[in-house]
């Protein structure tokens, strides 16, 4: 039978094997990772975009959200609000900080350090190849943000050769992580191919998670007709419980 069928069964297994890809994207990632979203003293997750709503601390690759920062201040510690210790006076300092972290194989510091060579930050020189190899390092120890930056990377053809179908499979891998910008991109995605149903799903995940460009970007599916009335209303509350998960009274 497998001899008389082979093309039959190659088609079918290769279509259930597409299948159980699909399950495991839309199934898994429904939550934040607690060890990258969430502040390490109040445990609440922080508010979207993180980088306009925490501070990433050198000394212990903690990132700590702008409530607890602003309620250490007001009690008047200077220095860091989890580890205690001082904070670097300048850019060498950091530098200093974070390869020391680096070199216990800290992921968190080694995606920084990437990030700071992207940028040609801490004075220095923007190098995306070294990026690359920093974030995938660091994606091997587990950084979920690193396999984020290794698929903006892909898909733009920054340091290293274009190819978006292998940024679709780093955002992927961080999307079934919790890796909110990551969901929202394979959305944008799906979309721009016309597959509005698949993008759709991947919108109403990264919405729930707190995501608003997703719940904009079923609004205006919606609106042309391509998302159901009972899509947005289930998007638009997800998303305002998760806001209201992220609220503090310091924050």
């Amino acid at each position: 039978c497998q001899r008389a069928h082979r093309k039959r069964h190659k088609k079918a297994c290769k279509q259930r094997a597409a299948e159980l890809k699909d399950e495991q994207l839309y199934s898994q990632g429904l939550e934040r990772s607690e060890d990258e979203d969430f502040c390490p003293i109040c445990t609440l997750p922080i508010p979207l975009p993180m980088n306009e709503h925490s501070f990433f601390k050198v000394c212990c690759s903690k990132r700590i959200c702008s409530g607890c920062t602003f309620a250490a201040k007001k009690r008047g510690m200077s220095g860091c609000p989890f580890c205690r210790t001082s904070l670097p006076d300048s850019d060498a300092d950091v530098l200093a900080s974070i390869q020391k972290r680096v070199l216990k194989k800290d992921p968190a510091a080694i995606d920084f350090l990437g990030r700071s060579y992207a940028n040609g930050n801490l004075g220095l020189q923007r190098d995306m190849q070294k990026s690359v190899n920093l974030w995938t390092e660091a994606a091997e120890l587990g950084s979920i943000q690193a396999l984020y930056n290794l698929g903006a990377a892909y898909y733009q053809g920054e340091g290293v050769q274009q190819d978006k179908a292998k940024a679709v499979e780093f955002w992927s891998k961080a999307a079934m992580q919790g890796h909110v910008e990551s969901r929202h991109n394979l959305g944008c995605i799906e979309a721009e191919k016309g597959n509005y149903e698949r993008a759709l799903r991947h919108f109403l995940i990264s919405a729930k998670l707190g995501d608003k460009e997703s719940v904009e970007n079923i609004k205006m599916a919606f609106m042309a007709g391509f998302a159901r009335r009972e899509q947005y209303t289930e998007a638009l509350k997800g998303y305002q419980y998760a806001v209201e998960e992220t609220k503090s009274h310091d924050r």
